[in-house]
Parts: C-alpha cells; sequence; structure tokens
C-alpha cells in the first residue's frame, strides 16, 4: 500500500518564531471592527508576498492566510492575528474581543498580495509561534505523529483527522510540510487552529513515549488483530520512503490495513482516518 506521493502504509526503510509551552496563540487577540481605508506602500507589498516562502516566514516570524473560512475560523479560536487586510466585499464578522483594525484595499491591491489565483477578500498575517513538547506528554492520551510527510495537502488533512477524532497532540518531525504554509493551514479547514501541534524529533520524543507506539507499514500486523491502547501514538510515514529508520526502531509494533482489491496504495490521510476511527472505537 505505498506510492510515490502520498501513503500511510508504507515499506520500511514546526528562526525568528517564537517559543511557548502551552497551546499556540490561546491568548485571545482582539477581533475585527473598523475598515480603515490604508494605501498598501511598496514595501508593505512586498513584505507580505514574501510570505509566500518558508525562508521568509521564518525570519519575520509571521504566517499569512487567506479566505473568508480560514481567516474567520483563527479569530473565532483566538489565534493571534495581527494584521487584516481585506476588501469592501468581505463579510466582517461582528466584534468580540475589542479591536483588530482592517486595513481596506482595493482588488487590484488584494490581487498583488494575494497568493491565490483567484484572490479572496480578506488576507491576514499571524505571529508564528513554536511549541515546545511538555516532559512526559506522550504518556497520556492519544497523539498522531508524522514522520517526514512532505504533502502539505495531506498534513493539513491529517490535521483535520486530529481535530475529528479529538487527539490530543499531533506531531511533526522536522522535515515535514511547514506548518504555516497556506496550503497546510487552508487543507485544515480550521483545524489548524484546534490542534495542539508540536514540532520536534520523532525518535527522540517516542523514545520517552512510555506508550505503545504503533507504526502504519506495510509488513506490518492486521490493524483488526489487535486491541487498541488506551493511550497510544500513531505514527504515519513520509509519502516516498516509509517510516525514517531512526523513527522506525522506537515503533512497538508495526500495524497494516490489508488490502482487499487492486489499488497500489492508500493515501496517509485516509490509513490515518481509518486508523484513528479503531482506536475511538476501542475507547468507547
Amino acid at each position: 500500500m505505498h506510492s510515490e506521493t502520498d501513503t500511510g502504509m508504507l515499506p520500511r526503510r514546526h528562526g525568528a518564531a517564537t517559543k511557548r509551552t502551552a497551546n499556540a496563540g490561546l491568548a485571545r487577540p482582539p477581533a475585527t471592527v473598523v475598515l480603515t481605508a490604508m494605501p498598501l506602500s511598496k514595501a508593505d507589498l512586498a513584505r507580505l508576498r514574501a510570505l509566500r516562502e518558508k525562508k521568509h516566514r521564518e525570519t519575520a516570524g509571521h504566517f499569512v492566510v487567506e479566505g473568508e473560512k480560514v481567516v474567520g475560523e483563527l479569530l473565532e479560536e483566538g489565534r493571534l492575528l495581527e494584521e487584516i487586510y481585506a476588501t469592501p466585499e468581505w463579510p466582517r464578522p461582528a466584534a468580540k474581543r475589542g479591536s483588530l483594525p482592517v486595513i481596506g484595499i482595493g482588488k487590484a491591491e488584494m490581487a498583488r498580495i494575494s497568493h491565490f489565483p483567484t484572490p479572496s477578500c480578506v488576507l491576514a498575517v499571524g505571529r508564528i509561534e513554536r511549541i515546545a513538547l511538555p516532559t512526559g506528554a506522550l504518556r497520556r492520551g492519544v497523539s498522531l505523529a508524522l514522520d517526514g510527510l512532505q504533502d502539505p495537502g495531506n498534513v493539513g488533512a491529517l490535521l483535520r483527522i486530529a481535530d475529528w477524532f479529538a487527539f490530543d497532540r499531533v506531531l511533526l518531525s522536522p522535515d515535514c510540510a511547514d506548518l504555516y504554509s497556506q496550503k497546510v493551514i487552508n487543507a485544515s479547514m480550521g483545524s489548524f487552529a484546534r490542534v495542539p501541534v508540536f514540532q520536534t524529533d520523532l525518535a527522540d520524543a517516542l523514545a520517552e513515549a512510555g506508550v505503545p507506539v504503533l507504526g502504519c507499514d506495510i509488513d506490518g500486523r492486521d490493524y483488526r488483530s489487535a486491541t487498541p491502547p488506551k493511550d497510544v501514538v500513531i505514527v504515519i510515514g513520509s509519502e516516498g520512503r516509509g517510516l525514517s529508520p531512526r523513527v522506525a526502531r522506537r515503533v512497538t509494533e508495526r500495524i497494516t490495513i490489508p488490502r482487499l482489491g487492486h489499488a497500489e496504495s492508500l493515501n496517509a490521510a485516509v490509513a490515518a482516518g481509518i486508523i484513528a476511527a479503531w482506536v475511538r472505537a476501542g475507547k468507547s
């Protein structure tokens, strides 16, 4: 069940950002109230466009999100947004926690800063905040660990799965797709704002897990023959190589989803969803 692009059952083989020990963005920022007309300077245009790239996000310590739904989700969840740029078409949410000024711009300016081929009516800038994994955190609850997943759509979808099944946390290896990329945030459909995410060295973290560590692997045991642990770490390997050697050595059991038909592979998010449902069914 593996492919070169995106699979969860594979062969063997999160600079200038600040750090916190609590959930990212839990500080409650003000919501939006006033649309203030303000032309963008060349420097602002360059800065906002530069945030498309990870190296500029890390240097600036900021990320950018675009789209009515995702910006609304981040405002609702209290994520630390610092700037909002919107055209008159944006249906601003009612103010809830003070006043975050909105910079009103025209469609032409939005098109110049937009990260999309078809610009949205709102774009926001937030502060990057890296979370330190608390000591002993993996000993309690259900954790999802992503080992080298580089497809941002998959990473975003996996955040949605963790959110849907009320997982306690998600761990990203340093070589996963950037948590603060527009594609990851949009693919998460708001789950980016709700799930605690930790970027960490997975092998080191798993060495101190103190609970079963289940690695999804094509050569593993049929997951249906096992009993879902109450506290567990589920590890999903990268799209092309599977579990990395250092992480594979920390896995306590390999599990697989048996192939009944003829499909070559399962997408990583699909595989994770099946295992997540199994784990939660065992806890009901």
